[in-house]
């Protein structure tokens, strides 16, 4: 763990207003890659996030590793009035409440720009800051189904799965993020800020490759297909004779060719069934039983040796232990050690993507509520300690 200032964005101060997933994610990448990020909580409560993760409460420090943690009730007119103390500072508000609220609090982009016209104000929400539904509570689960993601995961013979992970989420602070880049970019050219609204169902539907026109120009609407893409063949995951499944991606005609090859049944490259891409997608069904059937006579790793040996893409599916037992993983640090005043030393994964010449670095996990509210207010903001001590005797901090 690195405690010195690192990364390309190094020199840029983010407040980070909001909690849960949406917007929290965004201000962890930018954290990662060196910008200042400090983070609003309530005095009482804080980020729910402080209590989640599947049996303890793990991902708090991965959320809000490198980020500055204060205290403040913007709720109330003397925390609205610090709050823009400290948006004066900043380059960056960031914010994923309900459109609207930001607004009610005095704190919405027209005041902001006032107090600094290069401000720049990334809103994340469920349906974006405009529109009929712009106002409506926005979840990621709600956000992945009206964007097209929901409808099309998981088997069709049950009713539609969920990724497993806030997918949704995730990625409406992902397009947040690379907004926000974009207008940083703007600014070095202009000098002005400006707002970037990231709306969770446009941020799924913005990955949802040919979905629309697909409908619009061929009248299909994608269905559910379970662990295939129909017409991709052979791509699909096959057993093995230890109880392991092993994913095969071999539908490129040359790669099919070494599959052939690697299954002592060169024939059925030329196989006018299986020969072109188009017809192995019509025989999918029969050509995944030809490979199921050969799959299921070996052990596992002797089978991806094998397939490695020939040139096949292949792999198996991953859990949390075989992250952290691939030599691949460990060799390019994609999992680090973090210390923790709980968990000690606290696997998460890295920073992502590298950059070679400004990587960006884990400085610190999430940090406690309030852990840095002496360093903002007496150093960045110049309050007396008995103004910090007004403040939080007045539940304001």
């Amino acid at each position: 763990m690195n405690d010195s200032p690192t990364g390309p964005l190094y020199g840029l101060r983010v407040i980070e207003l909001g909690q849960l997933i949406a917007g929290p994610f965004c201000g962890q990448l930018l954290a990662d890659l060196g910008a200042e990020v400090i983070k609003i909580e309530l005095p009482q409560h804080g980020d729910p996030m402080r209590g989640w993760g599947r049996g303890l409460p793990v991902w708090w420090p991965i959320i809000a590793r490198n980020k500055k943690c204060i205290t403040l009730d913007v709720r109330t007119p003397r925390g609205q009035e610090i709050a823009r103390d400290l948006a004066r500072r900043a380059d960056i508000m960031l914010e994923n409440f309900r459109p609207g609220t930001m607004e009610k609090w005095g704190l919405g982009y027209r005041e902001l720009r006032e107090l600094r016209p290069e401000m720049i104000m990334v809103r994340v929400s469920g349906y974006g800051q405009a529109g009929p539904y712009a106002g409506r509570a926005g979840y990621g689960g709600i956000g992945e189904a009206m964007g097209g993601l929901r409808y099309v995961c998981g088997d069709p013979a049950v009713p539609p799965s969920r990724a497993g992970i806030s997918i949704g989420d995730s990625l409406a602070a992902m397009f947040a993020c690379i907004g926000c880049l974009a207008a940083l970019r703007e600014r070095d050219r202009s000098g002005r800020g400006q707002v970037v609204d990231s709306a969770i169902y446009e941020s799924v539907l913005g990955v949802m490759e040919s979905l629309v026109p697909e409908y619009t120009e061929g009248g299909r609407v994608r269905e559910r297909t379970g662990a295939i893409l129909p017409g991709l063949a052979p791509s699909n995951v096959y057993p093995t004779a230890d109880g392991r499944m092993i994913l095969i991606g071999a539908n490129q005609d040359s790669v099919f060719r070494r599959l052939c090859e690697a299954m002592g049944q060169v024939a059925l490259a030329d196989d006018e069934r299986y020969r072109t891409h188009d017809a192995r997608g019509i025989h999918q069904q029969g050509l995944d039983e030809l490979i199921t059937a050969w799959t299921g006579g070996w052990q596992s790793t002797e089978l991806l040796a094998h397939l490695e040996n020939h040139g096949v893409p292949s792999g198996r599916i991953y859990r949390a232990p075989d992250m952290l037992a691939d030599p691949h993983f460990q060799a390019r640090g994609s999992i680090v050690d973090v210390g923790h005043p709980v968990f000690k030393m606290l696997k998460m994964q890295n920073v992502f993507p590298r950059l070679s010449e400004t990587p960006g670095a884990i400085h610190w996990p999430g940090p406690d509520l309030g852990a840095h509210n002496a360093e903002v207010y007496e150093r960045l903001l110049g309050f007396s300690r008995e103004e910090i001590d007004d403040l939080r005797n007045s539940g304001i901090i």
